[in-house]
């Protein structure tokens, strides 16, 4: 699961977005973080460790070119997130539109953001990066955004047109996997250790 994923996951759980999102950028032990921020770092990782770990998610990896092995995981939680936005009347009762602009506020609201996520979210708002995963378009821009950011950026080389023509395995995986975390989500919300709350 990428960006969108998580913030979605968070809301329809009553957590945090910010804390849920901070998770891509939080390194370490989390009791290392702010309290603010633990119950949203453990949350993410819960729900990374239930997605890779899945049947569904090895299968669907299985199914990427061998050039491209490397780089799949990455590639899937993006096509992951373009297909949530897609189809996101069918996840959540407020618009899109909407719901962005409420977790960039959201986010520019924690004082307790790491580093790294504070200094992308600028950018992130003002390209509006998850209305933009509604699109092909945005999709492509998220996979050359992190192909740059990449020591290796030969590991996402065509990586657009394989995920393109790998459109309809994606969505089959996406949507029999989606449900299956956001009750997941709702479950560890209601079981987070109390040393994270």
């Amino acid at each position: 699961m990428n960006f969108l994923a998580h913030l979605h996951l968070a809301d329809i759980s009553n957590t945090s977005l910010a804390a849920n999102l901070a998770g891509d950028f939080a390194k370490g032990a989390i009791d290392g973080h702010p309290q603010s921020l633990r119950q949203g770092i453990w949350l993410h990782r819960q729900i990374d460790k239930i997605t890779d770990e899945h049947e569904l998610s090895r299968e669907l990896l299985a199914k990427f070119p061998k050039g491209l092995t490397r780089g799949a995981g990455i590639l899937m939680d993006l096509a992951f997130d373009h297909m949530l936005a897609r189809y996101w009347d069918e996840y959540h009762h407020q618009p899109l539109a909407e719901f962005s602009q409420r977790a960039y506020a959201s986010l520019k609201a924690s004082a307790d953001l790491p580093e790294s996520l504070r200094a992308v979210l600028p950018r992130m708002e003002q390209e509006d990066w998850l209305m933009a995963y509604a699109g092909r378009q945005g999709l492509n821009q998220a996979i050359s955004g992190v192909r740059k950011r990449l020591s290796r950026p030969e590991l996402l080389d065509n990586a657009e047109k394989v995920v393109e023509k790998m459109d309809v395995e994606i969505e089959i995986a996406f949507r029999t996997l989606y449900p299956q975390l956001m009750a997941y989500s709702r479950r560890l919300a209601r079981t987070t250790p109390a040393e994270f709350l």
